[in-house]
């Protein structure tokens, strides 16, 4: 099976066949640039430390389990995309990765976007001093009040995902005495090469109108008719965690095709087209993920060669990596409780965690990979099952990967690659409580998301 993209299928809990995970690496106590953040190094001593604190100081201070976000690193992510794409396109943040007021703050002081779906994440947007006009909505069902607080707001645009919402926004932006800019997403039927839950632009699907039987041709018709709306362009999204640009060349040359229909049917050349996110990270070592200015100058190939093959000319690009800046900056901190040999298949690693932090690998079969943080260890290499302490079996935070095997209780071991999702899709499954985010940056920490109070729980249980 490729390492490119997720498995499309369950694998439950089976017992692994030899030869299914990788061998254990040579050196334990390496920590692989591709999968940590950029300040996490390990000290002469053996400790691993983020930002220039000890991650034995940082539990302390914080507790486990804890995300731990890499600053400096998230900032830097931020630049590169920016630089990579320059002024004649957009990148947008998609917030549903992992939002918070700090993090707003640093998208805007590193001049990027920012997406969002719910009012929830407008709000949490605009209280942290987001300009509106620099912010998209998505989301396949948006309530008349979101969609009134953002008309009201002035977000830059609506991305529109049904007939319905057509119609829906025109009239509420004609109540408010405005003319809301909106993009229309397509789904243009590739299949992406990812896990099914996360493939978002095969037909048989949620998300978007699409360009089979001219369903989005027949929105755009009548987008061009309404008084509330001004159409800026098309939008596109084929899925997540993808490494190959091949989904999105297939994904723009459709667009385009679209593009050119409306030239010749309506006479207007739409200004914008969007072509989502998705782009992969490494959360192995064997994962091997582009980089911005890569997938840059590839979108801008595509876009570029097709528009000029339908005599178009070339439209303003958006782009919304969420994951691909987010994932790498962070990982997730845990304590060892337990550990407990099964003879002849492999040892089970319980930890104050699991799946109410970090339901990934439960939902979607993701991989990860753990190193031990508190100390480094010269022992030889166990294959281990990182579960939580959660009443379910399929508790699992990483499904298979080696640590030394004189891994004790008390030991701190870390996950990265858990900047994306984890906190945002935390839970507070068996009553667990959802853990802070500290961001780390120059020998200093702060909570910029504290952690869960069982005080939290008891407020909203009003019975």
């Amino acid at each position: 099976m490729s390492r490119s993209a997720h498995p499309a299928g369950p694998r439950h809990a089976d017992v692994l066949t030899e030869g299914h995970y990788s061998a254990p690496p040579t050196d334990l106590n390496a920590l692989d640039a591709k999968v940590w953040s950029r300040t996490v190094t390990r000290t002469p001593e053996g400790v691993v430390r983020m930002g220039g604190i000890e991650v034995t100081r940082l539990a302390e201070e914080f507790g486990t389990p804890a995300y731990f976000v890499d600053e400096a690193d998230f900032r830097a992510r931020c630049r590169a995309w920016r630089d990579a794409f320059g002024r004649e396109a957009d990148v947008f943040y998609a917030g549903k990765a992992f939002l918070s007021r700090a993090v707003v703050r640093w998208l805007h002081e590193e001049g990027l976007n920012l997406d969002v779906c719910s009012g929830g994440e407008l709000t949490t947007a605009l209280d942290a001093g987001m300009p509106a006009e620099r912010i998209a909505f998505h989301g396949n069902n948006k309530t008349e009040d979101e969609i009134h607080r953002a008309i009201e707001a002035g977000v830059g645009r609506i991305v529109l995902d049904s007939f319905q919402e057509i119609v829906r926004v025109s009239h509420i932006a004609e109540r408010l005495g405005r003319r809301q800019r909106v993009q229309i997403r397509v789904t243009v039927g590739v299949e992406a090469h990812t896990h099914e839950f996360i493939a978002t632009a095969h037909e048989d699907q949620k998300f978007g109108i699409a360009l089979a039987g001219g369903q989005a041709a027949e929105a755009v018709r009548r987008a061009l008719t309404l008084d509330g709306i001004e159409l800026i362009g098309i939008h596109s999204h084929i899925g997540s965690q993808i490494f190959d640009m091949a989904g999105f060349e297939v994904s723009a040359r459709r667009v385009v095709q679209l593009l050119a229909e409306v030239r010749d049917e309506h006479g207007v050349e739409l200004p914008e087209i969007d072509l989502g996110g998705g782009l992969g990270i490494a959360y192995t070592p064997e994962d091997d993920p582009r980089e911005p200015h890569e997938i840059a100058r590839a979108l801008g190939e595509i876009v570029t060669r097709e528009c000029e093959a339908a005599g178009l000319r070339t439209p303003r690009i958006s782009v919304e990596p969420g994951r691909a800046i987010v994932g790498p900056t962070a990982f997730t901190l845990y304590e060892v409780g337990t550990i407990k040999p099964l003879e002849g298949l492999r040892t089970y690693v319980s930890v104050d965690g699991g799946m109410s932090d970090n339901i990934r690998t439960a939902l979607y079969d993701a991989e990860y990979t753990v190193a031990l943080v508190s100390r480094s260890s010269d022992a030889e290499p166990m294959l281990v099952r990182v579960v939580g302490k959660h009443c379910e079996s399929g508790d699992i935070v990483v499904r298979d990967a080696f640590l030394p095997a004189d891994l004790a209780p008390g030991d701190l071991i870390a996950v990265p690659a858990t900047g994306a999702y984890c906190r945002s899709m935390a839970s507070n499954y068996n009553h667990a409580l959802r853990p802070p985010v500290v961001a780390v940056e120059g020998g200093a920490a702060r909570v910029i998301v504290r952690r869960e109070t069982e005080e939290d729980l008891l407020r909203l249980d009003v019975g």
